[in-house]
């Protein structure tokens, strides 16, 4: 019987998690409220920071609570050109302005948009990363549905009460410098967890991975898995849809 593979010694955790120590807080809309839903409620940029770990910036924003005499400050994804002292207005009847917050069904068809919800009121989950943004592509007011261009170019359709922020996430490039040297790789995922560096299954012994050993390194068997395998087992291409280099011209979807 080999050892446990990496994989499995992951999902215990332990030094595996991550370095959240640092952190600035969850990253979100607000609830969604009566001002939200009706109106729209006005908030003010505070100032602009960094969040460790990721790459995107946050603006921390800080509204006058509708209901009791009390402040509420919010870390929002901080969208290209947003700059502190700037008023942020949240609702349906928000302008449609770089760094508010609308429903999908306010904006015209086009639209560059990020932290879009993907269900009412979960506040937030797609196209958060730096540089990253969604598009809509129609709406169907028969249903109440819009369909959106997500940051990998598959479409959604989500409900048009969804709410998104206009624009596109700031910190966009940063993927365009390289590395260079081991050193940046290092601090990039010190502050994320422990995952680098990162050892090739073939690159070891039998008793270690599936994929080690033998005279040469090869992998020796498919590089996919399926789904079902075992967690000693569940190495390389996982599940495969399909395999190799993607031929042919891009096919447009109308």
């Amino acid at each position: 019987m080999g050892k446990q593979i990496r994989g499995q010694r992951k999902g215990r955790g332990s030094v595996f998690v991550s370095h959240s120590k640092h952190r600035k807080g969850p990253v979100k809309h607000r609830a969604l409220d009566f001002a939200e839903r009706h109106g729209f409620i006005k908030g003010v940029v505070k100032e602009i920071i960094h969040d460790p770990g990721r790459g995107a910036p946050i603006a921390r924003v800080v509204f006058r609570n509708p209901y009791k005499y009390r402040l509420e400050k919010m870390n929002f994804v901080a969208a290209e050109g947003v700059y502190t002292g700037q008023f942020l207005f949240c609702g349906a009847k928000a302008q449609l302005k770089i760094g508010n917050i609308l429903p999908l069904s306010a904006m015209p068809e086009g639209t560059i948009i990020c932290n879009v919800e993907e269900k009412q009121g979960d506040r937030g989950k797609i196209a958060r990363a730096s540089g990253n943004y969604a598009s809509i592509v129609a709406h169907n007011l028969d249903d109440g549905t819009t369909r959106i261009r997500l940051p990998s170019g598959s479409k959604k359709i989500v409900k048009s009460t969804c709410r998104a922020m206009v624009g596109i996430v700031g910190g966009g490039g940063r993927l365009d410098k390289p590395m260079l040297k081991a050193g940046r790789a290092f601090h990039k995922y010190k502050a994320k967890r422990n995952c680098w560096p990162k050892v090739r299954g073939v690159a070891m012994n039998p008793v270690e991975h599936p994929h080690g050993g033998g005279n040469h390194q090869h992998i020796g068997k498919a590089s996919t898995s399926k789904r079902d395998a075992p967690p000693g087992a569940k190495v390389g291409l996982i599940a495969a849809r399909r395999t190799g280099r993607i031929t042919g011209g891009v096919t447009k979807e109308k």
